[in-house]
């Protein structure tokens, strides 16, 4: 556990960041944390390093505050990142290097510690649950509570997914407790979809397959299709998810391709299949139900590369 205000002892330079393509939970922890020193220790100068915000995050207070790391030519007492190693920062990455101090928050697995002070729980919900763990909850306020209960909900799959421990619900009973819409806000942030976002999961649904006797579900969404709809990868939200949803199906693989024709792989599994170790094996990494990675090869080898290891999980399995 983290003691925030003694590392902050001596500390008057702060910079905050989270992972690239950020998602609800690095939005979530990040300005939760930049929310909370603000307010408490308002004598701080304190600078939010991300990638621009999509508009369902705009409920957060202060998104607009978000700097862009490129522009960004001091050095800081101290940079806490947040939902990643130091390697998933990006263009933030450099601010993190010239930090006198640097403070690490994850809960992925394959996160082994990147910083001078590492806070890193594979078992937490999501980075959202671990900020919780380092606030006096008797300094926080409704800001604050709505910025962090984002970051559970959308890591958790509003509380569905098995990262949902006793914890996360007691946690998330607190926050709601500061008197925030949270019904609107599980709406608006994570089911509601653009008419885009629709249409381009129908067709890559439409298009999606079985294999291994069904227990496994794939689908992709090439740079053609990707043109043709002029999507950003935040329209392929929930794509994985509802692969992971078939019936009999335990992993779901989706895949997009990127600008350079490499492929962003996103597995999701239900119950027994350890998707991170299948992504450790090809660069990437997650957690166990729910992982990523990037593989530069054609559509069909990634497929196959990827289902032959979670062949030789199930056979350990014996199933």
């Amino acid at each position: 556990m983290i003691n925030l205000a003694k590392e902050l002892e001596n500390v008057q330079t702060i910079g905050i960041g989270g992972h690239l393509r950020p998602d609800g939970d690095c939005f979530g922890s990040t300005m939760g944390l930049y929310l909370y020193i603000k307010k408490n220790f308002p004598d701080k100068e304190v600078h939010i390093f991300n990638e621009p915000a999509e508009e369902i995050f705009f409920c957060i207070k202060d998104i607009e505050m978000i700097e862009d790391p490129d522009k960004f030519t001091g050095s800081l007492d101290c940079f806490f990142a947040l939902d990643c190693g130091k390697d998933r920062l990006g263009n933030s990455e450099k601010v993190f290097d010239r930090a006198a101090k640097k403070i690490n928050i994850d809960h992925h697995i394959s996160n082994s510690g990147t910083g001078d002070v590492n806070y890193i729980v594979p078992d937490a919900s999501s980075a959202s649950e671990l900020v919780v763990d380092i606030l006096d909850a008797d300094k926080m306020d409704k800001d604050i509570a709505l910025a962090l209960y984002i970051g559970i909900i959308h890591d958790t799959g509003v509380l569905r997914y098995s990262n949902t421990s006793p914890k996360t619900l007691r946690i998330v009973a607190d926050l709601i407790s500061y008197g925030f819409d949270f019904p609107k806000l599980i709406d608006e942030t994570f089911f509601e979809k653009t008419y885009l976002q629709t249409q381009i999961m129908g067709r890559a649904l439409t298009e999606s397959f079985l294999m291994m006797d069904g227990k496994v579900s794939v689908c992709q969404v090439d740079r053609k299709t990707m043109e043709f709809y002029e999507a950003k990868p935040s329209d392929l939200d929930g794509i994985v998810n509802q692969l992971r949803l078939i019936s009999g199906v335990e992993v779901g693989i989706f895949m997009y391709q990127l600008p350079s024709r490499a492929y962003k792989v996103s597995l999701r599994s239900k119950s027994v299949i350890d998707v991170a170790k299948v992504c450790e094996i090809f660069g990437g990494g997650g957690h166990k139900r729910a992982a990523g990675c990037i593989v530069n090869e054609r559509f069909y080898d990634v497929v196959n590369n990827l289902t032959a290891e979670i062949e030789k999980q199930f056979k350990a399995l014996g199933q």
